[in-house]
């Protein structure tokens, strides 16, 4: 028997069917050893040595590893093909005792019959260039996130955090918005002259006067600009007519597929990533079993493999016709600063269309795969043409532009059309000719205003973040998801905006360390970080390198008293535990009740939008089973500071508690397939993924191994007066149905 060590426990049941009995196929479920998450545990006194654990929520999973390892007569490592993956390899090999020298590693792109048996066919030892890329990264975010939380927190308020990618992302967010808050708009008034030609409509935009550009930007303007038209004709100058061509656009990567399933199919950032994992691990397809059916998601490349495009140039010839494929394969170059450690994103096989998986896939995951499949055919076919015309029309002193296009040949078009860019420019014109006299029919004007920059949807958050190189593909999701339920961002409709908390994080880092709040710093820290995996640069010569400026900066932000805490206010409202007056103070949710005897006393209660004190809804009563053994009386659940307990409904007559008992397992996280915790938080109880903070996920019910019928999103339990109820943990999606007597009975 052979070992096969993978992350993702969705994969599994797909790589172990292609395996056979030979192997087993073991999923760790995300990173097994890491930082501790109390300490610095970095030494930046011994050349930044970090200090690695085994998770305590991976203890469990390292055993069982460790025995299914001893059974096998070979282990394959099989982690995700990137940085992670090769760093989480590297410490399952330092758990297991793999020396360096073993060809255990082994990398593929698909989830198929013929990746995966490539890849055994050429193990490979871990590349420690890989890992020290990764490693230079886990130290420095941990030096950046622990040493600038404790600033903030007392500067400004408790229970704050600060992260290398993360406060940068705040800026852009914050920058954004006193754009528009300072933004001046200027009027305009946008003229076209509607004229015919041999019975064809011609709109006519003012484009020139007395041979310079002309704008108006009065009523007063159009009027003269009216006044000195009328009556005067109009003459064709100049007619330019081309063929034009627009070329296919490259195959998806992470952050162009993010934008086009926003943009195009209304989904939020977290279906699509949810969706997407689903496509790249499998799904179920009745007859066949679990069928992955995309290429690995975390990717800025847009290189395609030969054998890609070979099977799609045959399918776009048989299906449209020799006319519809370039003489050469389209090739694209990646822009910027890519690891290219895989290729684009897209289908495994081209013969599973959309169309063949209609009835089989949940609604998201046929939209999106439907999406990347068309994006990546047409990524292999010819140009589209057009019939493209431009003409300037004279009329007195002024000067007029039309330009339109009429398709000559779809080309990639008939698979995959951007609307966007053609709606303005697809219209159909008349012939026209220099000395042609068209006849004028009417005006048209407006007065319009113009519009301060639009606020940051996810879309173009994540499009930003690209281009200014802040993060990498695998950061994008769990950045713009953090400062969100960092409170740091709110949501208006579709945009994103800072909070009042999110700007005063961003002007104190700014004020202490310009460095790390600066974009450009950012993104050459990441090409800097980057050259480690070329193999270019020791990682802890790069942290040092940071770290010597970065403690000067440490020195000054600690050795001042300047703070942006808000001073507390004195309420009318009287301490019910000891007397003394409450007072208002901020936290990281907002303004609460606080007694003014703290610490001596720390009662405190929560305000509502108005300001007045929340009045705690009453716990919904959930019997039990389990018998009070010393009244009789069946026990209920209750909440307490530490989670969920037994308690008598006879309370206060009989105070007997129990243990809740053991919490069901969890299913794996839907973002990132790593376990799942129930995390116990002051008076509160939620669930959250182990391998935050790469990953946020975080719910406030507990979760189930269910699906959403609608969305495909992982489905909650939540505890209602009247009943459990399964409710999707989409926020965009409002499915919810009561739990059935059977599911009850069947559990």
């Amino acid at each position: 028997m052979k070992l096969l060590v993978i992350e993702g426990v969705g994969k599994r049941p797909a790589i172990q069917k292609y395996l056979g009995k030979d192997f087993k196929v073991f999923a760790t479920m995300g990173h097994v050893r890491d930082l501790p998450e109390k300490t610095l545990s970095v030494d930046v006194e011994h050349n930044f040595k970090p200090t690695y654990v085994i998770m305590p929520n991976k203890k469990e999973i390292v055993s069982e590893l460790k025995k299914a390892a001893q059974a096998a007569e070979q282990v394959y490592l099989a982690t995700d093909p990137d940085r992670e993956g090769e760093a989480i390899s590297w410490h399952i090999a330092n758990i297991l005792g793999i020396p360096e020298s073993e060809k255990a590693r082994i990398t593929f792109n698909e989830i198929s019959k013929k990746a995966i048996t490539k890849a055994l066919e050429n193990p490979r030892v871990i590349d420690k260039n890989l890992v020290d890329a990764q490693q230079a990264r886990r130290v420095l975010d941990r030096l950046v996130g622990y040493k600038l939380s404790p600033i903030l927190c007392r500067k400004i308020q408790s229970k704050l955090s600060a992260g290398r990618v993360q406060s940068v992302t705040l800026r852009l967010v914050v920058e954004r918005e006193r754009e528009i808050q300072s933004f001046v708009p200027e009027e305009y008034w946008p003229f076209y002259s509607i004229l015919t030609q041999r019975g064809g409509k011609i709109k006519a935009a003012l484009a020139t006067y007395k041979g310079e550009k002309c704008k108006l930007s009065s009523k007063e303007e159009v009027e003269n600009a009216i006044r000195g038209l009328d009556g005067k004709p109009y003459i064709v100058s100049s007619v330019k007519k081309t063929v034009t061509k627009a070329h296919a656009p490259a195959p998806f990567r992470t952050s162009t597929m993010q934008q086009d399933a926003i943009n195009k199919l209304g989904m939020s950032l977290n279906q699509v990533s949810l969706a997407a994992q689903s496509l790249y691990e499998g799904v179920d397809i009745p007859g066949e079993g679990k069928v992955a059916l995309i290429t690995y998601i975390r990717t800025d490349s847009t290189r395609v493999s030969p054998e890609a495009q070979t099977a799609a140039r045959e399918y776009i010839v048989e299906n449209y016709g020799a006319d519809y494929i370039p003489e050469k394969p389209n090739v694209y170059a990646s822009k910027g600063n890519v690891q290219d450690a895989h290729e684009a994103i897209r289908p495994i096989s081209v013969d599973r269309t959309p169309d063949s998986l209609k009835d089989v896939l949940q609604r998201n995951h046929y939209r999106l795969y439907k999406l990347i499949y068309e994006r990546f055919l047409a990524s292999q076919m010819s140009e589209a043409k057009y019939n493209s015309l431009a003409a300037e029309i004279d009329c007195g002193d002024y000067g007029f532009r039309v330009t339109g296009r009429t398709p000559l040949f779809p080309g990639y078009t008939k698979v995959y059309e951007d609307k966007e860019k053609d709606d303005d420019d697809m219209k159909k014109l008349p012939d026209l000719c220099e000395g042609d006299r068209p006849d004028f029919v009417e005006y048209s004007y407006e007065q319009k205003f113009t519009k301060p920059p639009a606020r940051y949807t996810e879309a173009t958050l994540i499009k930003a973040m690209e281009e200014k190189g802040i993060g990498r593909p695998a950061t994008y999701q769990p950045t713009v998801s953090l400062i969100e339920k960092r409170a740091y961002t709110e949501r208006d409709g579709k945009s994103i905006k800072p909070t009042e908390l999110g700007c005063k994080v961003c002007d104190m880092l700014l004020m202490y360390f310009p460095d790390i709040m600066d974009v450009k710093f950012t993104a050459d820290m990441e090409s800097k970080l980057d050259t480690i995996e070329e193999g270019g640069k020791v990682w802890q010569q790069l942290i040092g390198e940071f770290y010597n400026g970065f403690e000067k900066e440490l020195e000054k932000a600690m050795g001042d008293g300047y703070k942006m805490k808000a001073p507390a206010q004195v309420t009318e409202y009287k301490c019910d535990k000891c007397g003394a007056d409450m007072v208002i103070r901020e936290g990281r949710y907002g303004k609460f009740l606080a007694c003014s005897a703290y610490p001596k006393c720390k009662n405190t209660k929560q305000l509502d939008e108005n300001g007045n004190i929340k009045v705690k809804a009453e716990e919904p009563v959930v019997e039990t089973d389990v018998i009070c053994e010393k009244c009789g009386a069946r026990m209920v659940v209750k909440t307490g500071a530490r989670g969920k307990f037994l308690a008598c409904p006879n309370y206060p007559k009989c105070k007997n508690t129990k243990e809740y008992g053991e919490e069901e397992p969890l299913p794996p996280c839907p973002l990132c397939g790593k376990p799942l915790r129930r995390i116990n938080y002051r008076k509160s109880v939620f669930y959250g993924c182990t391998g935050y903070p790469e990953c946020t996920f975080s719910v406030t019910d507990k979760p189930t191994d269910k699906k959403c019928p609608e969305c495909g999103s992982m489905l909650l339990e939540k505890v209602k007066k009247d009943g459990i109820y399964y409710r999707c943990s989409d926020k965009d999606c409002n499915y919810s149905a009561k739990k059935t007597e059977e599911e009850k009975n069947a559990e």
